[in-house]
């Protein structure tokens, strides 16, 4: 099981090094890449088989409550990533406020999971 958790853990992080990757190269002119969407949808998939696996782990203690705050805010990114892509697609402008709340949460996200033991 460490080898299929260390594969959804490198597979996490490319979704989010595509959502604040994106997120920080159009920084000067917010939009949301259809990739940001991507990568939110990859991060959910991945974080909910996470928990599925980790209860296998050996010497494994899963903070529930952490997880759930992540997946909350996931949640969130995810909703507007889709609806940042989908504005994109139709042509129309994305929001500031909207562009930087995909990244800005994704990045909170990233610091939950870093910084919170």
């Amino acid at each position: 099981m460490t080898i299929v958790f260390s594969i959804l853990v490198f597979l996490h992080i490319v979704g989010a090094a595509m959502i604040v990757g994106y997120w920080i190269a159009t920084i000067k002119e917010p939009t949301v890449h259809p990739r940001q969407r991507d990568g939110a949808f990859l991060q959910l998939l991945t974080g909910v088989a996470m928990m599925g696996v980790l209860p296998m782990m050996p010497d494994s203690d899963p903070n529930y409550f952490k997880l759930g705050i992540k997946f909350a805010i996931g949640i969130a990114v995810a909703v507007l990533a889709v609806i940042g892509s989908r504005k994109v697609k139709k042509g129309e402008p994305v929001s500031t406020g909207l562009a930087h709340g995909v990244g800005g949460l994704a990045l909170v996200n990233i610091a939950i999971a870093t910084i919170w033991n």
